[in-house]
């Protein structure tokens, strides 16, 4: 408690110095977490809840299901973890099986040349960022070009409009992200 009060104190004496203007704008709620610019996220329109969920997997599974557009985390004693996602829009929906290959926190983006190709006007590539589009965290699945990421647009949660990958908001994301390792094995179902 005397830490957080103490960097409470820092905090409010590094913003007096800084000018009553700058000093208006400045939430100390992002400082200690959950202020409205906390990863950039806004509300998610699917609140993360523990669910039952009976299935064959082992717990540490996630288990996407782009119909209901909801990622399941499996946990122990027949329940999972569930948050809202944003699936691939019409013809960019995929099923299977990979593992996570790799983790990032706020990784760049560089949009591959299939991409391009439908939108020239995207960058060729953007480093990592609150205005980047794979948000405040990714998980790459396999050798594929797909991640589970976090979204600078948490109003597409719920919604099919990616070319195949699995928005969150970045709350959501950075909430798997560490609940989760290289190796985990995602099933993807459609």
């Amino acid at each position: 408690m005397k830490r957080f009060f103490a960097v409470g104190i820092a905090a409010f004496t590094m913003l007096s110095g800084a000018g009553m203007a700058r000093a208006e704008f400045f939430d100390t709620r992002d400082v200690f977490g959950g202020g409205p610019n906390f990863y950039q996220s806004g509300v998610s329109p699917i609140p993360r809840e523990t669910v039952m969920f009976q299935s064959q997997y082992s717990p540490g599974t996630i288990v996407v299901n782009t119909a209901e557009r909801r990622l399941y985390l499996v946990l122990s004693g027949g329940q999972a973890l569930r948050y809202g996602i944003g699936v691939g829009r019409d013809g960019f929906r995929w099923s299977g099986v990979h593992r996570i290959t790799a983790k990032k926190e706020w990784p760049a983006w560089t949009p591959p040349s299939q991409m391009l190709r439908r939108r020239p006007d995207l960058p060729r590539h953007m480093a990592g960022g609150i205005e980047n589009p794979l948000g405040a965290r990714a998980m790459y699945l396999g050798s594929t070009l797909y991640r589970i990421h976090g979204s600078n647009e948490p109003e597409t949660i719920g919604q099919a409009v990616s070319s195949g990958c699995f928005r969150m908001t970045n709350d959501d994301v950075a909430d798997l992200y560490d609940r989760v390792s290289v190796g985990t094995t995602v099933i993807v179902k459609n």
